[in-house]
């Protein structure tokens, strides 16, 4: 296995179902797996691409949502178009909810990229479907461009070498599968596939995607809430339990919740986690 070490990337903005309180954890398998290709079919905002700290020779991404392939696009192609668009926006409320408001068909690539990514850099838990204006009044606001500048220039050439597709997540398996593929996967959660708007992932799907990874010949690593529904559908593979970390359901106390999270592989989780999986 020959990785190249590259500098970890902080995502641009928070993504519902973010991987921050889990991804030491899961860079850790990815990184001990042999592997000269990697494949995220959910990426999102690459909670868990960005923050590896070594890569092989072919990478490839994909989402289904147009906004984050186009904010992925115009970062690589459009960087400085890209922040001068930005430099118009302040963050407060009223700016959110008139850009929550605009239809992103109606706008350019660009337009779209920079309404997304504000959208996103200020909404409340990192949601899709439903934002809410977020702001905590013991921390500077979250859009802050005199900062943001350097991560998306982070991401512009982290980007550089990377396939970015926007297929389902069926197709996009089925394209690159290969003997010395790794796919990492993180689905919607259990009970919360309407999260990321309709039609865009079912509750049927997981038997889906579960069928169609166990006839992969490439090996996967897949993250998702512990739930009945979940160990079922992914029983044939192996399972481990980690704890973790959320704010996002306790916000009326401001408390973290601890829920368990599950890592799905197929192959041996204790050779390639060691003590990294364990609570």
């Amino acid at each position: 296995m020959t990785l190249e070490k590259i500098a970890p990337v902080s995502p641009a903005a928070g993504y519902l179902g973010g991987k921050r309180n889990l991804a030491r954890r899961i860079c850790g398998i990815i990184q001990s797996v042999d592997h000269d290709g990697y494949a995220e079919p959910f990426v999102g905002m690459g909670g868990i691409f960005f923050r590896r700290a070594a890569r092989p020779r072919f990478e490839a991404i994909n989402d289904i949502s147009g906004d984050v392939t186009t904010l992925f696009r115009v970062v690589r192609r459009h960087y400085q178009a890209l922040v001068d668009e930005l430099d118009w926006l302040l963050a407060g409320r009223e700016e959110f909810e008139r850009q929550r408001s605009i239809d992103p068909a109606c706008l350019t690539d660009i337009e779209r990229a920079a309404r997304f990514l504000y959208l996103q850099r200020l909404a409340f838990g990192g949601k899709i479907v439903g934002r809410s204006f977020g702001v905590d009044s013991r921390s500077p606001a979250r859009f802050n461009l005199a900062r943001l500048r350097a991560t998306l220039a982070a991401i512009r050439d982290r980007l550089q070498p990377v396939i970015i597709e926007r297929l389902s997540f069926a197709d996009f398996i089925r394209r690159y599968d290969r003997p010395g593929m790794l796919f990492y996967l993180d689905p919607p959660y259990w009970n919360c596939e309407r999260d990321y708007g309709a039609g865009v992932f079912d509750r049927a799907d997981f038997e889906k995607l579960a069928d169609q990874l166990a006839g992969i010949r490439g090996n996967f690593l897949l993250s998702i809430n512990d739930t009945p529904g979940a160990r079922a559908v992914f029983s044939r593979f192996q399972m481990r339990t980690v704890d973790v970390s959320y704010s996002i359901a306790t916000s009326a106390t401001g408390q973290a919740k601890r829920v368990g999270e599950l890592i799905i592989a197929n192959f041996p989780l204790d050779d390639a986690a060691g003590a990294e999986i364990l609570p």
